[in-house]
């Protein structure tokens, strides 16, 4: 495992404030948002203000209201400049982004906004198995087509390219040869729960 940080001025910065406003993007379900979201519902220092999807009908939002967070609906073409997603991330005070399960390319106004405070986690050790299409069950199919001895997840950073930003951490997890995607599907999300909002809270108080 490695970790990466390029928060030091970030996390002297947060003194000056009560809490770090977190936005979570997804796209589907959801699950590790609300995981991450009741990993830190009693901390202190950081706040799950908004989460953003761009699907009308994904079920993220009805975690949202469940978890009596803000939720915001971006169409696939408002993604192209994302002019109206900075507004919002501004208008709610979000100091840093994270995506999970998120399907569109973040826009580069989004980029030059957070330098370096937008991560991600891929359900494969990249630079295997990444890149535009590969996402849920088609990365562990292809893991398994592969006849992979192991799998797991990558942290890492955003940047302009799907799944190339710099690695923050990988954890993983053994593949049998009688796994199917299923059985894959599971060892991975288990190390997503399990490790993506610790990452998180790395990143942000950098110990």
């Amino acid at each position: 495992m490695r970790f990466i940080a390029h928060f030091s001025l970030f996390c002297a910065g947060r003194l000056l404030q009560t809490k770090m406003n977190i936005a979570i993007l997804a796209s589907g379900s959801g699950s590790n948002a609300e995981n991450i979201a009741r990993h830190f519902s009693n901390n202190k220092e950081v706040r799950i203000a908004l989460i953003i999807t761009n699907k009308k009908d994904a079920y993220v939002l009805e975690r949202a209201r469940t978890l009596n967070i803000a939720s915001l609906i971006f169409p696939k073409e408002e993604w192209i400049t994302g002019e109206r997603i900075m507004e919002a991330l501004i208008d709610h005070h979000i100091d840093f982004v994270v995506l999970a399960g998120f399907l569109l390319r973040i826009p580069d106004v989004l980029l030059h906004k957070y330098p370096n405070k937008i991560i991600n986690i891929h359900p494969s050790l990249l630079p295997k198995f990444g890149g535009k299409g590969m996402y849920g069950d088609r990365v562990h199919q292809a893991v398994v087509a592969a006849q992979e001895k192991e799998t797991g997840i990558t942290i890492h950073y955003v940047n302009e390219y799907y799944d190339e930003g710099e690695v923050i951490e990988q954890i993983t997890c053994p593949v049998l040869s009688t796994d199917t995607p299923e059985q894959v599907a599971e060892k991975v999300h288990a190390l997503e729960y399990a490790h993506f909002p610790r990452v998180i809270e790395k990143i942000l108080f950098n110990h």
